[in-house]
C-alpha cells in the first residue's frame, strides 16, 4: 500500500483552539468538515496526544481559525512545534482575538473563524473526532484558504541539505527529520505527534 495516495486528499489547515481554568491553547490540524446543515454541524478531528484535546474533552467548546495563503511558517511554528503543556503559546503572539465563547481565534492570515460545541466524541484510536455544533462564525478575509498541499509546495522551508550518511527520514507534516539506520514503526514526532506513517525517507 502506498500511503502517500492519503496526501492526495484536499485538506485545509486550521489553528484549532480551546480554553480552560489553565489558560489558552490551540495546535494545528489539517482535518475539519461539515457534516450537516440544520443544525449546522462541523467534524474535526485531533490526536489525543495534543494538550488542546484535554481541554476539549473538559470544556466541549472549541474554535477553528481557517488558514488562508497568506499565512507565514513561522505561524505554523507557533501553533505546531511545541505543546501547550510547555509552552504558553499566547504568551508573545498577538495577533488574536477572543470570540463570544471566550475562547481565542487568530486573526493574522486567517480567512474566518468558527465558534462551536461539541455534541458527540468519537474514539478512533490515536484520534478523537469531535462532532459539534456551530455556535457562531465570521468571515474575516477574502484571501483563498491554505490547503495542505499549498502548504507544502509554498509555505513549509525545503529540509536543510545534511551530508550525513545515517538514514534520515522527514514527517511530511512538519518537515522534521529523523535520523538512524532505520525509522521505528511506533516513532512520534516529538514536533507534530504525527506517527511513522507520515514519514518518508529522503
Amino acid at each position: 500500500m502506498d500511503i502517500n495516495a492519503l496526501n492526495k486528499i484536499c485538506c485545509g489547515l486550521f489553528v484549532l483552539t480551546a480554553s480552560d481554568e489553565n489558560g489558552q491553547n490551540g495546535c494545528i490540524i489539517n482535518t475539519v468538515m461539515q457534516v450537516t446543515s440544520s443544525p449546522v454541524k462541523i467534524s474535526v478531528t485531533v490526536n489525543k496526544s495534543n494538550y488542546t484535546t484535554d481541554m476539549i474533552l473538559k470544556t466541549k467548546k472549541f474554535n477553528i481559525s481557517c488558514l488562508d495563503e497568506t499565512a507565514e511558517f513561522d505561524l505554523f511554528k507557533t501553533f505546531g512545534f511545541s505543546s501547550g503543556r510547555t509552552v504558553n503559546k499566547f504568551a508573545d503572539f498577538k495577533d488574536f482575538k477572543i470570540a463570544p465563547n471566550k475562547i481565542n481565534y487568530i486573526t493574522r492570515s486567517t480567512n474566518a473563524y468558527i465558534c462551536a460545541e461539541v455534541t458527540d466524541t468519537i474514539d478512533v484510536g490515536t484520534h478523537y473526532i469531535f462532532i459539534a455544533e456551530v455556535t457562531d462564525a465570521e468571515v474575516l478575509s477574502v484571501y483563498p484558504s491554505a490547503s495542505y498541499a499549498y502548504y507544502h509546495s509554498n509555505i513549509k522551508p525545503a529540509p536543510a541539505e545534511n551530508k550525513s550518511e545515517k538514514n534520515r527520514w522527514v514527517c511530511t507534516i512538519c518537515g522534521y527529520v529523523y535520523e538512524g539506520d532505520e525509522l521505528p514503526d511506533d516513532f512520534i514526532c516529538p514536533l507534530c505527534k504525527h506517527p511513522a506513517s507520515d514519514f518518508k525517507k529522503m
